[in-house]
């Protein structure tokens, strides 16, 4: 019987790809960089948000102190800027309702920085609605090394086959399985199905509520 589900953030429990490309485009255009078309973005993210600076510059600009320059203003910017169009994906909130009545308890761990991750949790769902809420820490590695899912259920009474790990892409499948989880992936993300299946994902569903047969069937 499940018990437990750790989803991912962007692309998964929120659409976040509008407010991260604009606030990348911002910083790139101060900084006479060129700016990226929404499409970019989508495999510009999710392995954190150093790594989407690093994508987003000029090849030959990808250095180490340029990268960090740029994210210091990305961040900041995105800071004040981060839920102007970000919105749960349809599905959502009904599906947590329903993990709710069920006593199914949920985290999110994501490769977005904590303290970005912690805000846009709680001003978009409500409060205390998450067990855990966990993003990138700066000691920590980011997913898919599974640190991130062993802090989360560091403490908790719970067997492998109890635990769902949800994401929208090929990290998020291959955290799941590097702590010996099963991995649902989710197509109304920023990736594809493709992506998903060449990963191993256990499960691939189309919409949230899809999640909950899943659940059933296991049972």
């Amino acid at each position: 019987m499940i018990k437990y589900i750790i989803f991912d953030l962007d692309g998964t429990l929120v659409n976040s790809i509008y407010d991260l490309a604009d606030s990348v485009n911002y910083v790139l255009k101060q900084n006479g960089y060129k700016e990226h078309p929404l499409d970019s973005f989508y495999y510009f993210v999710g392995n954190g948000t150093l790594k989407l600076i690093e994508r987003a510059l000029p090849e030959d600009k990808r250095t180490a102190n340029e990268i960090e320059r740029v994210h210091s203003q990305f961040a900041e910017y995105y800071s004040k800027n981060y839920l102007n169009k970000t919105v749960p994906y349809k599905g959502i909130k009904e599906l947590l309702n329903k993990l709710d009545d069920r006593k199914i308890k949920y985290a999110v761990a994501s490769n977005k920085t904590d303290a970005f991750t912690q805000e846009i949790i709680n001003g978009l769902f409500k409060s205390n609605q998450f067990d855990v809420i966990m993003g990138k820490r700066e000691e920590n590695p980011t997913k898919p090394n599974p640190k991130i899912i062993y802090d989360i259920l560091e403490g908790k009474n719970l067997t492998l086959d109890e635990i769902l790990v949800v994401g929208d892409s090929s990290v998020d499948i291959e955290t799941g399985h590097n702590a010996k989880l099963r991995a649902v992936g989710c197509l109304w993300g920023f990736r594809d199905r493709k992506e998903l299946k060449e990963s191993g994902a256990d499960f691939i569903i189309s919409h949230p509520m899809e999640l909950i047969e899943i659940i059933d069937n296991i049972k």
